[in-house]
């Protein structure tokens, strides 16, 4: 069973990223892009707080407290402000992070908390991982046995991802450890059942590219992204992905690594003479 958990990678050279996972993720599930990422930016991908081999969540247990750790993080590696990309939880955080001027810009892939303020379907995907971290913990002792086999694979990742056949064992046995390890399930999961998501658009300066996969099962689309779409982020710059689910990065690394690449390509202020 993989056992070990680091709190952050570090690697490659050019001018800073942040690579921001999701909900009961860990930083490796940026692996598959970073080769790509890393020869064009410096890129800090830290395990959030709560998660596996990331340092605990304190009370309160909030995205404001995540929010104040990646600052730190990044004051630590001497990020100013960086390109911020995310995934999920992390897209949401990104987002956030844009409010506190710390993005030169913002790549979301499938942000959190875009249902409309009336949906109430939100539940239902919060009720889902309450059920998965049972499951997961029961299947955690396995997860070698179940990452050996492509039908193990496909069950292990059938939620964020429509294409699984790259990804290594190791890497999906990995996150079906780190996705029972993760101390901040039930906390967050609380906390967004009694305040919901927010977000303060006019605060963001940034520009913002949101990608969203059309098969994504976990946050559906259009409806897990109708707030950003008619309210937060109508004038962002939105692609849609054919024939990919939750994590992008996982799913289409090559095609998700040029979307991010072209974005901080295509916005990067020009350079003084």
């Amino acid at each position: 069973m993989p056992s070990v958990f680091t709190a952050s990678h570090r690697g490659g050279s050019g001018s800073p990223m942040l690579c921001l996972h999701g909900f009961t993720g860990t930083w490796r599930m940026w692996e598959p892009v970073l080769p790509a990422l890393e020869r064009h930016h410096e890129v800090l991908a830290p395990t959030l707080l709560g998660h596996a081999g990331g340092a605990p969540l304190s009370e309160p247990s909030d995205e404001d407290a995540m929010l104040d750790a990646l600052e730190l993080a990044m004051d630590e590696a001497g990020f100013e402000t960086a390109h911020i990309v995310g995934n999920s939880l992390g897209g949401y955080l990104a987002l956030r992070m844009a409010e506190r001027q710390r993005a030169r810009t913002v790549v979301a892939l499938a942000p959190a908390g875009g249902w409309a303020a009336n949906d109430e379907s939100f539940k239902e995907t919060l009720a889902f991982f309450t059920e998965t971290k049972e499951l997961v913990t029961a299947a955690a002792p396995f997860a070698d046995q179940i990452a050996s086999t492509p039908d193990g694979r496909r069950r292990a990742t059938l939620m964020v991802a429509e294409n699984y056949e790259h990804l290594s064992p190791e890497l999906v046995a990995h996150l079906i450890v780190g996705a029972a390890r993760c101390d901040a399930t039930e906390p967050l999961i609380r906390h967004a059942l009694q305040n919901g998501w927010t977000l303060h658009p006019d605060l963001i300066t940034c520009p913002v590219r949101v990608v969203w996969g059309r098969t994504d099962r976990l946050l559906t689309w259009p409806s897990a992204a109708a707030r950003y779409r008619s309210e937060w982020l109508p004038a962002a710059d939105w692609v849609e992905l054919e024939g990919v689910g939750h994590c992008p990065q996982l799913d289409v690394p090559t095609e998700t690594a040029e979307l991010i690449l072209g974005f901080t390509a295509a916005t990067a202020a020009p350079r003084s003479p």
